[in-house]
């Protein structure tokens, strides 16, 4: 069965929708370094990192521009409720990630053959990690969509898109990205010889992204800046860089990628030897000079897998660009491995698929449960936070908050301001978040601040040695709202807001799985009826009473019905 790329690419785009919808955001870098500046593009208002900051210039505002442009315009026209801007972002990212799988998808099957591009397919589809990843709102997740864009031309030898789209990746979305493209350059200028066409549509390329992202940059920085360039000196040559951040054993990544692909990253790590032994042992014929050689995709997978699981700072976004590679890599060592299995066990017979059937189907088929199981996991057990946060839309809607003009509704955090999900989620610019003191000493992200030409200016109080900024606190009692996690926990700066009932009033509450306490097993996947035994906290959206005295009846129908 070969599957036409208009199907493929309907499949695709039902599941990065699914993603889309039921996807949490598991990284506050994504809310903090993108989420936010888009709304800030849009509606003026938003928090900021320090990297944005003119003194330091680490992040492109091209990249959110060309993502918000659509999203300014849907506000402009039909001024929706602001959530679903944030769902029509995502619904882009959707878009963009299945129409780059397809055209991945028609170059695998183009040069590996038809059953490993269904098996990609198949890894693509159900991978907790493309759920994840594929419509996160991160420069590595574009880079990842570039991946298979430029590894899909590249294997229909489409050389000038293939530079094009790793250019892409590298100028306009996350440098380091380049790496990926190595095993392209050595086969256009060592192999292909085409080393007059390889710098001359590099040459192109530099010209297209960086003077446009240099313009675009400028209008905000108000300066002449190279943001890519300033990123990678600071993670490479400045004193501290991003192991300020935290450090991570070096099996991390392995962990990570065992979750996330569960026997496919086994089948990808077996690849190299299995295609070794295959070639030692299976007689077959040699593939045609055209063919490329499958070495030179997994050194694609190799050279990103040791550049990080060296570095000491870790985090899972890191991996992103390498995602449909480790699908692609472990549908080639599936294959392999039939071709193995199919030469020492089977031993006679006209061709291995037709006697290796018992032997993909059920590795498939335990792939697909382990998958869906991950995923419904990580949907059920954290989906909380934008569960909570769009109680506020309702709030908003329903006129249970009457403040006159002028005045600010004010939503607290504290030791939960990393999973604020973005400020899409307050129903208007009267809405205002603010954090208020815990236990975390790092430093917050500061508010944006427009000068008089409506351009970011710079922050008072802000540095890049994580130190704690005071200036970003507020008093409690200015709260009517506040959003915390009720876990059991309790201390002098992190007290359980939820248990004061003589000062708060529970809104909303939404079940959080509490990991520390439950099983490793039992929380990483979902597994029916004993999904139940992991220990649960609960997010919380509280009103305060003194502010809401009149209202506390509203609110309290609210949590019966919540």
């Amino acid at each position: 069965m070969y599957p036409s790329t208009g199907t493929v690419f309907k499949i695709l785009l039902s599941a990065r929708f699914c993603a889309a919808i039921w996807s949490i955001i598991s990284d506050c870098d994504e809310t903090f370094n993108y989420w936010e500046p888009s709304h800030f593009l849009i509606f003026g208002s938003g928090f900021k990192t320090w990297e944005y900051d003119v003194k330091y210039s680490l992040r492109s505002y091209s990249f959110i521009s060309f993502f918000t442009f659509p999203v300014y315009l849907y506000e402009f026209f039909l001024k929706p409720n602001k959530v679903l801007l944030f769902y029509f972002v995502r619904c882009i990212l959707a878009f963009s990630s299945a129409f780059c799988e397809v055209c991945l998808y028609k170059g695998v099957c183009w040069e590996f053959g038809v059953h490993v591009g269904r098996l990609m397919l198949i890894f693509l589809l159900f991978s907790p990690a493309m759920f994840i990843s594929s419509t996160a709102f991160l420069p590595s997740s574009f880079s990842m969509h570039m991946t298979s864009v430029s590894f899909g031309l590249w294997y229909q030898r489409k050389y000038k898109g293939a530079i094009l789209a790793t250019a892409c990746s590298a100028l306009f979305s996350w440098p380091f990205a380049a790496v990926i493209g190595i095993p392209i350059a050595l086969d256009m200028l060592f192999l292909k010889k085409k080393v007059v066409s390889f710098i001359s549509w590099s040459a192109i390329s530099v010209l297209v992204f960086v003077p446009m992202q240099i313009v675009i940059d400028a209008q905000f920085y108000n300066k002449f800046t190279f943001t890519q360039l300033n990123l990678i000196f600071y993670n490479i040559f400045s004193s501290h860089g991003p192991t300020l951040y935290g450090t991570e054993p070096w099996y991390f990544y392995i962990i990570n990628c065992f979750l996330n692909f569960n026997i496919v990253f086994l089948a990808a790590c077996f690849a190299p030897l299995g295609l070794l032994l295959v070639k030692l042992f299976v007689p077959c014929k040699s593939r045609d000079e055209g063919y490329l050689s499958v070495y030179l995709t997994i050194l694609s997978f190799a050279l990103w897998f040791g550049i990080f699981i060296a570095q000491p700072h870790k985090e899972e976004r890191f991996l992103f660009p390498i995602y449909p590679l480790i699908c692609l890599v472990g549908a080639i060592g599936l294959d392999t491995f039939q071709k193995l299995w199919f030469r020492f066990i089977v031993r006679s017979g006209t061709h291995y698929l037709k006697h290796t059937f018992y032997l993909w189907v059920p590795a498939v088929t335990v792939f697909i449960l382990l998958g869906l199981s991950r995923i419904f996991a990580l949907s059920r057990g954290y989906h909380a936070p934008i569960d909570t946060y769009m109680e506020l839309s309702g709030i908003h809607a329903d006129n249970a908050v009457n403040a006159p003009p002028g005045q600010t509704i004010n939503v607290c955090v504290g030791k939960e301001w990393h999973r604020f999900p973005n400020s899409f989620f307050l129903p208007s610019d009267q809405w205002q978040l603010h954090f208020i003191k815990s236990e975390f000493k790092g430093q917050l992200p500061d508010k944006f601040e427009k000068d008089a030409n409506g351009k970011p200016k710079p922050s008072a109080f802000v540095n890049d040695g994580n130190l704690e900024e005071p200036s970003r606190y507020v008093d409690p009692h200015i709260c009517h709202f506040l959003v915390d996690l009720d876990n059991g926990v309790d201390s002098e700066l992190e007290p359980n807001y939820s248990a004061h009932s003589d000062d708060w009033l529970i809104v909303k509450s939404v079940p959080f799985l509490n990991a520390a306490k439950s099983n490793r097993i039992l929380r990483a996947f979902y597994i029916p009826f004993l999904w139940n035994s992991n220990e649960f906290g609960s997010y919380n959206l509280l009103a305060s009473k003194k502010k809401f005295q009149s209202k506390a009846h509203s609110f309290s129908y609210r949590k019966k019905n919540g």
